[in-house]
């Protein structure tokens, strides 16, 4: 029979195949699937989180984050590099410290950029903040910083008392007049848009505004969300479950002792990922290692078939 098909000298039967079509049909499927899918899983839409939405609804929380802009004792204000000078977030392991051999990179000054500069747009139309603006700005730095822990205490027992906004105490002088104003500025939208003022066409420079967030406001939501690092929140996403599982190994190490627990914790947890990442890659180099798969021999559990022949 085999000789009888080799001599056969008519060609083989070919059958029309419309590759085109096969393609066209498959990609459809695929679409209709996704929209399919889409419809009915979707993914989270999480409203942006606003200066506007934060001053309105939280004033109070607003207030206590804009005087630590002012008197340097917020956050941002203490970070460090790349924003500014200070010490507060500053990471290191000995004599390694990437934040600062790569310096200020970004400058930001809160009282400055956060308040003081806001508020000068604001004066334009508010005669009273432009009262209070001049006379912080003539003050010394000993009684700019005896009307900041004024307004402090004012906001502090507020906050004991059920979280509302207090009343300026007169102590406070003009910070008493400029914070609330810069409240009003924010609740309705002129902050957001202040603070992406770059004097530029197009605007795509958005730090400024996430930075004036950080702390009381990104906590919270961040909170809300699970997206906390106590929280697994590098491998979380808003609302979907169960996230980016990938990531795992990652995340694993805020929850254990030392990382969770040390202040260079991301710095720590960076370098070892470099060292377990460089040990995986180099693994064929490494002697004693790359002889590993012969003394193993796992490869002969996953050919078993073809051993067993």
């Amino acid at each position: 029979m085999k000789g009888e098909l080799a001599s056969d000298p008519r060609p083989p039967r070919l059958k029309p195949y419309d590759l085109v079509r096969e393609a066209l049909v498959a990609l459809l499927v695929v679409v209709v699937l996704v929209v399919t899918l889409a419809a009915v899983f979707s993914s989270p839409d999480e409203p942006p989180l606003t200066i506007q939405a934060y001053a309105t609804s939280s004033p109070l929380s607003f207030l206590q984050t804009v005087l630590g802009d002012l008197d340097g004792s917020g956050m941002i204000a203490s970070y460090g590099p790349p924003y500014n000078h200070g010490h507060g977030f500053v990471q290191a392991l000995g004599p390694i410290s990437p934040q600062r051999w790569a310096g200020v990179t970004t400058p930001v000054n809160t009282a400055r950029d956060f308040v003081l500069k806001p508020l000068a747009t604001m004066a334009h139309v508010d005669p009273a903040v432009a009262v209070a603006l001049r006379a912080f700005g003539r003050g010394s730095a000993a009684q700019r910083a005896a009307w900041e822990a004024a307004y402090g205490r004012a906001l502090s027992a507020a906050a004991r008392a059920g979280g509302q906004v207090p009343a300026s105490p007169a102590a406070a002088g003009p910070v008493g007049v400029m914070l609330p104003g810069l409240l009003r500025m924010a609740q309705l939208g002129g902050l957001d848009g202040a603070l992406l003022s770059n004097h530029r066409f197009y605007v795509t420079d958005y730090t400024r505004p996430i930075l004036f967030l950080q702390g009381a406001a990104l906590g919270a939501q961040a909170q809300r969300l699970h997206l906390l690092s106590t929280q697994w929140g590098m491998m979380n996403e808003t609302g979907n479950y169960p996230g980016a599982v990938w990531l795992w190994l990652y995340t694993l190490w805020y929850q254990v002792p030392p990382f969770s627990t040390a202040p260079s914790g991301d710095l720590m947890i960076m370098s070892l990922m470099g060292i377990l990442t460089a040990a995986f890659v180099l693994t064929p180099w490494i002697p004693g290692v790359n002889r590993l798969p012969r003394v193993l021999r796992v490869y002969r559990i996953i050919w078993r078939d073809w051993y067993r022949r």
